[in-house]
């Protein structure tokens, strides 16, 4: 009777050795019954098949073989700009700059900008860096950029340039008045720092029209604090409100129409107040008419309160 050794029939993983002498084992209970030829055969076919079960047994690990540093190329990771192809990614950036795939453009100036630092390259692509954030709309990447140009490059031709759009992309992100008015606060000190530090610049008319429509817009929004105590009937806060705005914003479109306010309000505070406060309260209310009279005399809100000016000259010669 023959016995066959099926190759991988072990009911346990096992090293070269051990694979080995199990299996002459079992060829030494075996040859009784076995020729010299079939001894010889199982006994090259054991060694095999252990080396066989060693192989399927133990995976082999792939080691990661280190490069040496002199062979290390600045390669980067897959799709990364390198030194090595820093000239042929610059042109390319150029190219989406001058067709106004901003974009595409500044993905590019991204990755360049780092490998630029110390070379003249840096300042022709931080400037366009930021100018393609502008012309997308970001602004407030484009301020933040265009701020550090001009602190890392203060002597260029670009630099007022530079800090003059700053200005420009802050003023793109001031709210409308009814929102926090925090960023058009900034504006108006980015403003005043460009033309202090550059008045003689083509900027500087440009530079004053922004101004104004940044200091109108916090007039209107601390008007609109005034009415609404107003509205709500409280007097006496819509008093301190008005009278403080006319003396933040005295050359505001609004100034009329905020002492014509003042006006009404102190009116209706005189009218809601005890016997003994009337009196002083009308004469606040004529002092505020008189002011608007004298200072805004062909203004339409003058005409606007003269019945109750009427009905205080009233109550009050009694």
């Amino acid at each position: 009777m023959r016995y066959l050794i099926k190759k991988n029939s072990y009911l346990c993983k096992m090293n070269k050795s051990k694979a080995t002498i199990f299996n002459l084992l079992i060829i030494t209970v075996l040859a009784s019954s076995l020729s010299a030829n079939e001894v010889e055969f199982y006994v090259n076919y054991s060694r095999k098949s252990s080396i066989e079960i060693q192989n399927d047994s133990i995976p082999v690990k792939n080691k990661k073989v280190k490069d040496k540093p002199e062979n290390r190329k600045m390669t980067g990771s897959k799709g990364k700009i390198t030194f090595e192809s820093f000239d042929k990614n610059y042109e390319r950036a150029m190219k989406y700059y001058k067709n106004q795939q901003w974009l595409s453009a500044a993905r590019l100036f991204e990755e360049l900008y780092p490998l630029s630092i110390g070379t003249p390259a840096s300042d022709t692509i931080l400037f366009s860096f930021a100018d393609c954030y502008f012309q997308n709309h970001d602004y407030e990447l484009s301020a933040f950029h265009y701020k550090e140009y001009t602190r890392r490059f203060p002597g260029t031709q670009r630099t007022q340039d530079a800090a003059y759009r700053c200005v420009e992309a802050i003023y793109n992100i001031s709210p409308t008045y009814s929102l926090d008015q925090t960023e058009t606060k900034y504006a108006i000190e980015e403003i005043v720092h460009f033309v202090q530090q550059y008045p003689y610049s083509n900027h500087v008319e440009k530079c004053n029209i922004l101004l104004d429509e940044m200091r109108n817009k916090l007039a209107k929004k601390d008007f609109e604090v005034a009415k609404l105590y107003y509205n709500t009937e409280n007097y006496d806060a819509a008093q301190i409100a008005i009278k403080n705005f006319l003396k933040e914003y005295p050359d505001s479109p609004l100034t009329p129409e905020s002492m014509m306010l003042l006006v009404q309000n102190n009116y209706k505070y005189a009218k809601k107040s005890i016997k003994a406060k009337q009196r002083e309260r009308y004469l606040d209310c004529l002092s505020a008419y008189d002011a608007l009279r004298i200072n805004y005399p062909d203004s339409p809100f003058v005409a606007q309160v003269k019945p109750i000016i009427d009905d205080v000259l009233k109550k009050t010669s009694k």
